[in-house]
């Protein structure tokens, strides 16, 4: 018997601006495979943190307990992920298109805005179909309607309810604070953040990859989850404390989050790590630079999907500040490795994610 008592999570909603418009400049049979396969890849990227509860015409609602997403910063990643998705199929299909109909023509003037709500939520079966059923349910749903585009001209955006923001625990700096007010359900303050503003950074931001061609160690796992679960394994200080034996202490967060330029304090025994985060593509990959009195080590951590599972491949050059240390990069990186015993460390993420996993796949 399915479990319908009462249940605290997240409320997300994904909503394609212009989509009126679109279908009223486009022929319908064009535009509905547009907005399908944008649908389709929306429900795709939400998959592996999100639970898909419906599509609604331009729309998709999903929802996540708090179990299952602990750390708000990867429900975020995973909303920015999902745009910038969004935004290079775009971007991709008027490039590459030859089609002259109406609808790719206007393919450029559709965007995407995300809603997160948190609060309570019960599931109701009505004709086979289970579907969400209460007040904070109501709540998100209303925001679709909302002033941000009114009050800060953007059209791809993020829009938080206090409660959302303050359960992610993310930093509201930056972001634009309005009160809507709804009938019946009375006064909501929304903290809103610019997407398209986010998704320039990101394609401004200068790469940093290390290829295993040019790493002087590679260490490869295969690892029972997905990217998204994988990639809050690594970066939760909690769940990282757990398999390296690392204390992260964020020392610098621009804007208040784990992104490129953020930089940690790794301690192991006696040992301060200075570590910073150069380069930051979630749920892709990330490279991190870490200082030492020899030089520093640069490592890129790549996540290769493979169904349900995840290939981790970690690259590591060692760039010593001496010239003449340099012909023993090789030696110094195998020699890191080997102290730090990174090989048993993700013998041990390995036990602790199918521990999780059989434990209800929390993350």
């Amino acid at each position: 018997m399915a479990d319908n008592r009462p249940q605290e999570g997240y409320l997300v909603l994904a909503d394609i601006s212009g989509y009126t418009s679109f279908l009223t400049q486009a022929e319908l049979d064009h535009a509905r495979e547009i907005i399908s396969e944008l649908l389709e890849l929306i429900t795709g990227q939400f998959a592996p943190l999100l639970t898909i509860s419906k599509l609604e015409g331009d729309a998709v609602f999903a929802y996540a307990s708090m179990q299952r997403v602990s750390r708000g910063e990867t429900l975020l990643d995973a909303l920015e992920s999902t745009y910038v998705a969004f935004r290079n199929r775009i971007q991709t299909s008027k490039r590459l298109t030859t089609c002259t109909c109406r609808g790719c023509k206007a393919m450029p003037t559709l965007d995407l805005k995300f809603i997160v709500h948190f609060g309570q939520y019960a599931f109701q079966e009505i004709a086979g179909h289970r579907d969400l059923v209460g007040h904070d349910v109501i709540v998100a749903h209303r925001l679709l309607k909302n002033r941000v585009s009114e009050a800060a001209g953007w059209r791809a955006y993020v829009l938080f309810t206090r409660r959302a923001l303050e359960q992610m625990q993310l930093s509201s700096d930056d972001m634009v604070c309005l009160q809507e007010s709804y009938e019946h359900i009375g006064p909501v303050e929304t903290f809103s953040t610019d997407l398209r503003k986010r998704y320039d950074e990101l394609v401004a931001a200068r790469r940093v990859y290390l290829r295993p061609e040019d790493a002087h160690m590679v260490v490869r796992v295969d690892l029972p989850a997905p990217p998204v679960v994988v990639w809050d394994w690594l970066n939760d200080p909690q769940k990282k404390l757990q398999w390296s034996g690392l204390e992260i202490r964020p020392t610098l967060r621009p804007g208040g989050r784990m992104k490129e330029g953020a930089q940690n304090h790794c301690i192991h025994g006696k040992d301060v790590i200075v570590e910073d985060i150069v380069d930051w593509r979630p749920f892709d990959y990330f490279t991190v630079s870490q200082a030492g009195s020899l030089g520093k080590f640069i490592s890129t951590l790549v996540l290769i999907p493979n169904g349900e599972t995840t290939h981790l491949v970690e690259c590591t050059r060692f760039e010593p500040k001496s010239s003449l240390l340099k012909p023993f990069g090789k030696l110094i990186a195998k020699l890191m490795y080997k102290f730090f015993k990174i090989e048993d460390q993700y013998r041990l993420l390995r036990e602790k994610i199918t521990a999780a996993h059989s434990n209800g796949g929390q993350t």
